[in-house]
């Protein structure tokens, strides 16, 4: 079972035709639901500004994600505050797999942009910018005190636990805390 997308945003190649500029912001329920999903403590902004244009086999939407958030740091689970802006060049395509006698030629210039499934006529605008967020995200997040709390737990450091520690203590020499 697949769950409603929490910040969803449609998009046709009809309303892409000309081109046209969007500004979305999530809401703070819909903030809440993005939070949660990527594991987020908070999401107290999130915005996303594009430009969609109707491309040969599909749409193309480019513009950037912002946002303002708290994460969990990897190492004591503190809370970390990040503000993040992610660009994005994304070309929604028609299934690259049919047959070459069911497809239009297809040209993408820009090397730097990625290339996702095109559902039927239309995207998920906000969906997409959910993932452009998650992509952008700190996977290990470090709260600037983590090292003065990991020490006040007893835990050691790199230096004082890896493999030339013991080298270190047969040398003389102390570990670096």
């Amino acid at each position: 079972m697949t769950s409603a997308p929490e910040f969803s945003y449609i998009v046709t190649l009809g309303d892409a035709a000309h081109g046209r500029p969007i500004a979305l912001e999530a809401d703070a329920e819909a903030r809440a639901r993005i939070a949660q999903r990527l594991e987020l403590i908070e999401l107290s902004e999130f915005a996303v500004t594009a430009e969609v244009r109707a491309i040969a086999g599909g749409i193309a939407a480019k513009g950037d994600v912002r946002a303002k958030l708290v994460q969990r740091c990897a190492a004591t689970d503190l809370p970390v505050p990040a503000s993040l802006i992610e660009t994005f060049d994304l070309r929604f395509l028609r299934d690259i797999d049919a047959p070459a006698d069911e497809m239009e030629e297809i040209e993408i210039s820009s090397e730097d942009c990625e290339t996702m499934l095109l559902d039927g006529d239309r995207i998920d605008l906000g969906e997409a910018a959910v993932q452009t967020l998650s992509l952008g995200l700190d996977p290990f997040p470090r709260h600037p005190d983590a090292e003065r709390v990991l020490a006040e737990k007893g835990v050691l450091s790199e230096e004082a636990a890896g493999p030339f520690a013991a080298l270190a203590k047969l040398r003389g020499d102390k570990p670096a805390s």
